[in-house]
């Protein structure tokens, strides 16, 4: 009995609460594993991407006011910050003159925010505790959609979908590197080792492994249609990312795809549990959630979402 105990509890353990971005719900939900919602946080018009503060006490969500980054308007100027184990609103943080906010990577030291900004076009230094802007710095490119940090928190690497570069911009100086991407880039990964970054470019339909001491792409490698959001497995050796219609995997060590699944509509995001087993892909408009095995490179299940919500990031609950 008491090994039967156990194991039921072990499971359990495993079988992490969801937290969601409900794009279209204006909210960030929290699920049991089961997709069941056991509540929500009510937020601003249209959030975007999700991201934990260090200590994984908070959640930050761009709250960026347009349901598409290629829809006309103003848009929000704010980030939402949730307190995951009261599951309510803390506060914001107010960017100013600063509109439609939407990639977000946390520096590995002092846990301030870097953030792209679409309106105008640009990237953000900002300080979460002081819930303010600390510097702003520009991309030289226009719609700046995501952003990643280098292992040491020098440099801040933003796709610059609108203009087709990637900018590699230097948080000390300011001084910005370009590098010609091709038609709207989206996400990157950056390796342990700071060598190398690898970057989905949609409307290429290839990921790009650029070689960041020469700032060059060194080999692009083929996808299927309009590759986003990405991420690193087997140690490094492979990418998963999401497609237009599934997900689909990437060997590294022979520079080709290996692997797709198709899913019954479009993710718009992707991100890995906490294990890296497992990737959760957000189908916005058919209101699921699709669990696949990234190991196993098959879907595992669906979890449906309340119409309407119109789920995006998800992630583990902390």
């Amino acid at each position: 009995m008491k090994i039967l105990t156990f194991f039921f509890v072990l499971v359990l353990g495993l079988a992490q609460d969801l937290v969601v971005v409900e794009k279209k719900g204006h909210a960030l939900g929290f699920y049991s594993r089961d997709g069941v919602r056991q509540g929500g946080v009510a937020l601003k018009q249209h959030p975007h991407e999700l991201l934990y503060s260090r200590d994984k006490k908070f959640a930050y969500v761009t709250e960026n006011g347009m349901l598409w980054m290629t829809d006309p308007g103003k848009g929000g100027n704010s980030i939402a910050i949730v307190d995951l184990a009261a599951r309510k609103l803390a506060g914001r943080i107010d960017l100013g003159d600063n509109y439609r906010p939407h990639g977000m990577d946390i520096h590995p030291r002092t846990g301030h925010l870097v953030v792209t900004v679409e309106g105008p076009a640009g990237l953000l230094l900002v300080d979460p505790v002081a819930r303010k802007v600390l510097k702003r710095y520009d991309t030289k490119g226009q719609a700046p959609h995501m952003v990643t940090l280098d292992p040491a928190g020098e440099v801040a690497w933003v796709s610059n979908s609108g203009s087709g570069t990637l900018a590699g911009v230097n948080l000390s100086t300011g001084e910005v590197k370009l590098i010609e991407a091709g038609k709207n880039p989206q996400q990157s990964v950056m390796r342990k080792d700071g060598k190398f970054l690898y970057l989905t470019v949609s409307e290429s339909n290839v990921i790009h492994e650029i070689e960041i001491a020469r700032g060059r792409i060194m080999r692009s490698i083929p996808t299927g249609n309009f590759p986003a959001r990405l991420a690193f497995y087997n140690n490094e050796k492979g990418l998963i990312y999401n497609t237009i219609t599934g997900v689909a995997w990437t060997d590294l060590t022979v520079g080709k795809e290996v692997a797709r699944a198709e899913l019954p509509g479009r993710p718009l995001s992707m991100l890995l549990a906490k294990d890296g087993r497992q990737a959760y892909l957000g189908i916005q408009d058919e209101d699921q959630i699709a669990i696949v095995d990234v190991v196993g490179k098959k879907v595992m299940s669906y979890l449906k979402t309340p119409a309407g919500s119109g789920p995006d990031p998800v992630l583990d609950l902390p």
